[in-house]
């Protein structure tokens, strides 16, 4: 009998540091990361003057994927980079900083390419409405204190070209 209990211990013992052991294991879970991919070009023009303000280097947003996800885990963007986002109609837009790490400007564009609006300063991570407050076809991203350091006034309008894959 002595000889059962003991082996019966044994086994509850193992069976225990087994599972303690098996609770305790961590899985390091990595952030996402995604990194720039240069679909376009677009060019900011003084509405009255039509002189260049500035280039950006784009990546450009039109899928439902990637109009939800836009500039989400990204750790940082370069000044010359941004984040177009066209739709099909003109309306009011809305968007949140969800999952969003860098803080941004959003610059908002009529049918006809001029800025009607903006959302200066948003803050990272947060999932506040920034609206357009005024409707909208394009919606342009781009770091923070952007449309303040380059005098972006309603008015100022853009163009852009998207790059074609040849097969």
């Amino acid at each position: 009998m002595t000889h059962y209990i003991k082996s019966s211990l044994l086994i509850l013992c193992v069976t225990l540091v087994v599972n303690l052991t098996s609770c305790k294991e961590e899985k390091v879970i990595e952030p996402i990361k995604v990194d720039f991919k240069k679909e376009g070009e677009l060019t900011l023009f003084k509405g009255t003057t039509d002189t260049i303000i500035k280039v950006f280097n784009i990546e450009i947003a039109k899928t439902d994927y990637d109009i939800q996800t836009g500039l989400m885990y990204r750790d940082s963007m370069k000044d010359n980079q941004g984040m177009l986002f066209v739709f099909n109609d003109v309306r009011e837009r809305s968007f949140y900083m969800k999952n969003t790490r860098i803080p941004l400007d959003l610059i908002f564009f009529d049918h006809n390419k001029r800025i009607v609006s903006f959302q200066e300063n948003a803050k990272p991570m947060d999932e506040s409405s920034l609206p357009s407050n005024t409707p909208a076809q394009f919606v342009l991203e781009v770091n923070a204190g952007t449309a303040q350091k380059l005098l972006l006034d309603v008015g100022d309008k853009m163009d852009y070209f998207e790059y074609k894959l040849v097969e």
